[in-house]
């Protein structure tokens, strides 16, 4: 096997609290130039792929994908051709089993300790299947370059349930609406004030907007956008100025005061905005004008353009809906009030053709394809080996006072109250959750050993709970290593709704109120992460929930993004976008979810402390480089093992090659094809001859045809996707979400039975061209179009650009509109 790519380690800026924008950016700038050789690297290329081994030529076509267990072992099979030196081409297919590492920001997933279960020659002479089975399992990489996350999904999703949802809370918040330029100010309780050095100003932290106090005239001073605004109530009514107090035209340089600064003499444009006050999260609707409601063909539903909150109206039921942090809300009136909808949603919604301005809205829909693939995407594990040594002398922790532990309701176990860390006391231990490893002490203090076994209590917390989110980190050890996997809970999106028509989330939906400490000179703000006030957008292409839009200020969600460091006496602010992989910034970020504060142009995910993303483990695997790309971090190595090696990319192995990835491996044994009207053939004899079965798999009947999408089309009109039995989509009457959820229709009584499984050598080949094989066979040829199209499409998606750059700022501009 020839010597993978090694690629060059850049690591990660650590945690810096006060470095420029300027300088920022121009790391940014000089590291984006290394960004497609590294995605080049970790792409899924096509199929199908070839390999060669002394003489030996395989082409081995897209694996099928049977099962994906916890996210984490993968059984499937392919169908090959096999071409020995100076022999005859054979065809014939394989049952597979292999570990899986992902790498979430490039959507592949890598193998593990490949077994070939089974190996099938449906033409060949006995007496050659020994020697033909050996050469195959030489010739196969034992660890071969990226397979798409995309296209496993794909296969999954006619066959695999979603998970149950969480006990989340689903009340609505207060959700104000203004058709007028409105800004929506969320103070988290009463104002934390912070002094501004050699000034009478104080800075309001928990707050999503600049928002300042003076002392000499006790007035309240609001920088929204680019006017100033002022009042003698948080609360009140705020007017527009042109003066300002001296300590605010003194503001000091170098904390993070640099764009208060530039509006400093106050501008005399920019239009005075409404300001809606809260104490606690809640959500604006923000409409430019009178709204403009645009029908949605062939549905009763019109939604409104110009404003970028998602929202619709029935003409069936007369009602409002609004999607907020992915939960529908309905009400009669635009000004409320407004009622959670997520059980009772007009099926009309499953209906948004893909090609919509609204179709974002498909992922929380439930039943569609769409929040069926967002569902599954959330319960893909994102895997860290670590060496144990070094990950416990990364990890600090540090309480406001002495360590103070509050109970978790319905438990018995308590959680440290007085820290950003996440601790949980398991009788006389305590566990640690730091950026998605665990780790375990006798004292609160530490010191902190990884924890080789995380008690199951753990994993009883409840959605109440301001730490349930480690119930998503789980971690294996051996001696020197830890292996740590963390889904999309741990971040803070959340499955909800029922198993057939559940949906992906942003929060749990319950309230954790932040947490002042006043025992030193100055206060210390830590806010808990919450569900609402940060205009959370699901993005299909990094499978969770980027926050922060301008209508609700421009530090993303109301107190995630201020810190005060009372060790100095200084305050940090940030223009960050935080959700599923952490933040996209320009300054200081915080993870709400994780309570990790880092320093990063590119953003960071739950691994952002160690470095990397996916898979490191010294020099028992791997030896790890690290590329920062325009997305975040993607990992290259070199093996150390040739067999042990993971996530490596090979040179002469495995590579894609240009030809129809038309093989399909049976569930009976046999090798099929399809031809362009969707007959299937299966082959049958050693001179290479194909026989047709009738009309098996043929799609002129109604409703069942399948067309190949080509790899540029996308799933619009024409696209994959989009070939649903119309005849089996809701009634008029039926609604999303309950007994009658779009979803329910899959039909279990034609998948295989355990008997037609492959690895099972002393069992015959099955007769070719049965029904039930010639369902499942129609199936995969629907996957592989679906997942061959969605591949593709994240792909053009990274080559534009993709997270780069907090761009979420305006609006969310990946949902494809303005």
């Amino acid at each position: 096997m020839k010597k993978a790519f090694l690629i060059i380690v850049i690591c990660w800026s650590t945690v810096l609290f006060s470095c420029k924008k300027d300088k920022d950016t121009d790391q940014v700038n000089s590291e984006a130039v290394k960004s497609d050789t590294a995605d080049a690297a970790f792409a899924d290329n096509g199929w199908p792929r070839e390999a060669e081994n002394n003489g030996t030529k395989l082409v081995y076509y897209q694996p099928q994908v049977d099962d994906w267990k916890d996210y984490k072992e993968i059984t499937a099979r392919l169908a090959f051709s096999l071409t020995p030196k100076d022999g005859k081409q054979v065809l014939g297919v394989a049952s597979l089993k292999a570990e899986t590492l992902v790498d979430k920001d490039n959507r592949s997933a890598f193998i593990k300790n490949l077994q070939v279960t089974d190996v099938r020659f449906p033409a060949l002479d006995e007496k050659k299947v020994p020697e033909m089975e050996k050469l195959f399992k030489e010739t196969l990489p034992k660890s071969g370059d990226p397979v798409s996350v995309d296209r496993i999904l794909a296969d999954l999703s006619q066959t695999k349930s979603p998970a149950k949802g969480i006990a989340a809370k689903n009340d609505p918040p207060a959700i104000f609406y203004s058709t007028n330029p409105a800004i929506l100010l969320i103070v988290q309780g009463e104002p934390v004030l912070v002094p501004v050095e050699k000034t009478d100003i104080q800075y309001v932290v928990n707050t999503n907007w600049d928002l300042f106090f003076d002392k000499t005239s006790k007035d309240y001073y609001l920088l929204a956008e680019n006017v100033w605004l002022t009042s003698k109530k948080i609360e009140g009514k705020w007017t527009k100025t042109g003066k300002l107090p001296s300590g605010l035209i003194n503001l000091p340089s170098g904390q993070n005061f640099d764009d208060v600064k530039k509006m400093i003499p106050p501008p005399s444009t920019g239009k005075t905005p409404e300001v809606f006050y809260s104490n606690k999260p809640a959500e604006l609707i923000a409409v430019n004008g009178n709204p403009k409601f645009i029908k949605i063909a062939g549905t009763k539903l019109l939604y409104i353009d110009n404003t970028e909150n998602d929202i619709f109206a029935d003409e069936g039921d007369g009602q409002y809906y609004v999607l907020l942090s992915g939960r529908w809300f309905k009400s009669k009136d635009l000004t409320g009030p407004w009622s959670y909808a997520g059980n009772n949603l007009p099926a009309d919604f499953a209906k948004i053709p893909k090609d919509s301005p609204r179709a974002n809205v498909l992922s929380s829909v439930p039943g569609t394809q769409e929040a069926n693939d967002a569902v599954m995407l959330s319960q893909v594990p994102t895997t860290a080996i670590l060496k144990k040594s070094d990950a416990e002398a990364k990890v600090k922790v540090t309480y406001d006072g002495a360590p103070q532990f509050k109970p978790i309701e319905g438990t018995k176990m308590q959680y440290a109250s007085n820290t950003q860390e996440k601790i949980i006391k398991v009788g006389d231990l305590y566990y640690l959750c730091f950026q998605a490893v665990w780790f375990m002490s006798t004292s609160p203090n530490g010191p902190w050993k990884t924890a080789d076994s995380v008690p199951k209590e753990i994993y009883t917390i409840p959605p109440s709970s301001p730490v349930y989110n480690v119930t998503y980190v789980t971690q294996t050890t051996t001696d020197t290593t830890v292996e740590s996997s963390s889904t999309a809970g741990y971040l803070g999106a959340f499955i909800i709704g029922a198993t057939v028509g559940a949906i992906l989330t942003y929060g749990t939906g319950w309230y954790y109120p932040p947490y002042v400490y006043y025992g030193g000179l100055y206060p210390i703000y830590r806010p808990w992460p919450y569900a609402y006030g940060g205009g959370a957008v699901y993005n299909p292409w990094t499978g969770g929930y980027a926050v922060g839009r301008r209508v609700y200020g421009p530090y993303g969600a109301a107190g995630t993004s201020a810190w005060y460091n009372p060790a100095t006496g200084r305050y940090g602010r940030s223009a960050s976008v935080q959700g599923w992989y952490g933040g996209r910034t320009v300054a200081s970020t915080y993870n709400p979810w994780t309570g990790n504060y880092a320093r990063t142009n590119q953003g960071h995910n739950a691994y952002a402390q160690w470095g990397h993303s996916a898979a490191t483990n010294g020099n028992q695997w791997v030896q790890t480089g690290h590329v920062t790309t325009r997305r975040g971090t993607a990992i290259g190595y070199e093996t150390s093992g040739g067999n042990k090696g993971v996530i490596t990319h090979h040179r002469g192995g495995g590579t894609t090659i240009h030809t129809n990835n038309n093989l399909y491996a049976g569930h009976d044994g046999h090798v099929y094809k399809r031809d362009a009207n969707g007959n299937w053939s299966h082959y049958n004899n050693g001179n290479g001859g194909w026989t047709q079965a009738g009309t098996l798999g043929s799609s002129k009947k109604s409703g069942e045809a399948i067309q190949r999408n080509k790899p540029n089309q996308g799933l619009g009109a024409n696209g994959a996707g989009e070939r649903v039995q119309r005849d089996n989509l809701p009634k008029p009457e039926q609604n999303l979400g309950g007994e009658t959820r779009l979803g329910d229709r899959t039909q279990r009584d034609n998948f295989p039975k355990a008997d037609q499984t492959l690895g099972q050598p002393n069992k015959p080949l099955g007769e070719a061209g049965r029904s039930d094989i010639k369902n499942d066979l129609d199936r995969s040829a629907l996957s592989r179009d679906r997942g061959e199209s969605q591949t593709r499409n994240f792909q053009n998606f990274q080559h534009q650009g993709g997270l780069g750059g907090g761009g979420f700022r305006g609006g969310g501009g990946f949902r494809g509109r303005r």
